[in-house]
């Protein structure tokens, strides 16, 4: 095989949605899998609605994901005068023509064709006759149309989808060069393409059906086809198209509510590619493993609790010292200074990754640790900070503040004694402990907690709670 090239080539007209990002990582797969290059393409034609903080949205997204490209960034904005060229050598071979038909006309004649239960097609007016190469005209404007061939079936040879026929009477002449000189997208498509010689073109099946033109438009132009593996859509639960009504559909939405980019890649290689039952799989295995061979032809369904599930995976079992760097935006997100103690920090969420799903919920479930003044539920406060249990805090708060090793072991130790010296069950000391210390009655162990607050900050919130008791 020659050497496999890959492209991504989005158009930047909002950020990276999921579908896309499926896109850009089949093709980076692809391309590590084959030793070949990954080529990243911005398709920036539509001025009107290409801005630049979109495109940045594409880079930041493409680098939070590892999707690191060979190539590129290229702009096809930049790229007009090799367009403008290959529409010059097609019109000097009469692969294409100039059309005068005004926008009026073609609408006219698009209302009448859908009046008359027929295709909205461009009708050829223009199109000169075989072997006719007709002059620019000079005194009004005009179009560049292709002259598509009207006999005979294209034949897509997808290596997703097998072959797929297309009828060329179906096709009309499509428009590469607007009246003011710019070349349109499936035009620009195929001459980057060429150019960059791209030898894969893996992408989303909503772009089979513009295939057979560009097909068309590589044998007008000389050049010998890529291969073609059109990737099926991306599903919501109802079986309709992914949009924003089925959540988050960007991936710079998922990072902000604290998903890992281990765990987008990993769920999103899955929906349409598989090897064997495996559900997890590092990034090494993704490379060592992937193939056009394994992807389906049916839609993925996007399911969010599979999704959750597997960030959670990776929460539960990336090394602390990783989650302890990969939380600090998420705790300046919610107003809190990043503590320098990271030893602190890994302890904290050790004890809370079994419960949280992401970062976000981790950092909101720590909230006990890290704000300064508890906040009580009303309801858990009334239960158990009473008076009866203000004896049993008390010697507990004694205890521990008389420790001078603050060691989980003493912890557990000064916990056991207040039970034995009061007589009570453990449920009966835990929850106004935990009460006291979190605010609620839901948390990690209690001896976790009071490992993690600290001396200092366990003691005054039990005192803080018997103050509240005995009032």
């Amino acid at each position: 095989m020659a050497q496999v090239r890959t492209r991504f080539a989005p158009s930047p007209t909002g950020y990276l949605h999921i579908g896309g990002a499926r896109t850009a990582l089949f093709n980076f797969l692809f391309a590590r899998h084959h030793g070949g290059k990954f080529v990243l393409r911005i398709e920036d034609t539509d001025r009107e609605r290409s801005t630049p903080e979109a495109i940045q949205a594409i880079l930041d997204a493409m680098k939070w994901l590892e999707l690191d490209y060979d190539e590129g960034p290229f702009y096809q904005t930049e790229r007009y005068p090799l367009y403008k060229q290959k529409v010059q050598e097609l019109l000097a071979k009469g692969k294409a023509y100039p059309c005068t038909c005004t926008v009026a006309e073609l609408d006219a004649k698009r209302q009448a064709a859908m009046k008359e239960k027929r295709k909205p097609s461009y009708d050829g007016t223009c199109r000169p006759a075989e072997g006719v190469i007709p002059p620019l005209p000079a005194d009004k404007p005009y179009t560049i149309r292709f002259r598509t061939p009207r006999e005979g079936t294209t034949v897509v040879k997808d290596l997703i989808k097998g072959d797929v026929s297309f009828e060329n009477h179906e096709l009309d002449d499509l428009i590469i060069a607007r009246t003011d000189g710019t070349p349109t997208y499936n035009f620009c498509v195929v001459v980057d393409d060429i150019d960059m010689a791209i030898s894969h073109i893996i992408r989303g099946d909503d772009h089979l059906s513009n295939t057979p033109r560009q097909i068309h438009f590589y044998q007008a132009l000389g050049s010998p086809l890529p291969q073609f593996a059109h990737v099926p859509l991306i599903l919501g639960t109802d079986k309709a198209r992914l949009s924003k009504r089925h959540g988050a559909t960007s991936v710079t939405a998922y990072r902000d509510m604290g998903y890992f980019p281990e765990a987008v890649v990993n769920y999103l290689v899955r929906l349409a590619w598989a090897h064997g039952d495996q559900e997890i799989f590092s990034r090494p295995e993704l490379i060592a493993m992937f193939g056009l061979e394994n992807v389906g032809k049916a839609a993925g369904v996007f399911n969010p609790e599979k999704f959750l599930w597997v960030n959670f995976h990776y929460l539960k079992t990336k090394p602390l010292a990783e989650l302890a760097q990969d939380i600090v935006p998420y705790l300046q997100a919610k107003g809190y200074a990043a503590p320098q103690d990271r030893q602190w920090l890994e302890k904290m969420i050790a004890t809370l990754r079994e419960r949280a799903k992401t970062m976000v919920e981790l950092v909101d479930m720590a909230r006990y640790y890290l704000d300064e003044q508890i906040v009580y539920d009303e309801k858990a406060a009334a239960k158990f900070l009473t008076a009866g249990a203000a004896a049993s805090m008390t010697a507990l708060a004694g205890k521990l503040s008389a420790l001078s090793e603050f060691t989980e072991s003493n912890i557990e130790q000064a916990f056991a004694s207040t039970l034995a010296e009061h007589s009570l069950k453990m449920g009966e000391l835990a929850q106004p402990a935990r009460v006291a210390l979190t605010g609620s009655t839901v948390s990690p162990g209690i001896h976790d907690v009071i490992a993690v607050l600290g001396k200092e900050r366990s003691v005054a919130r039990l005192k803080l709670a018997v103050a509240r008791a005995t009032a």
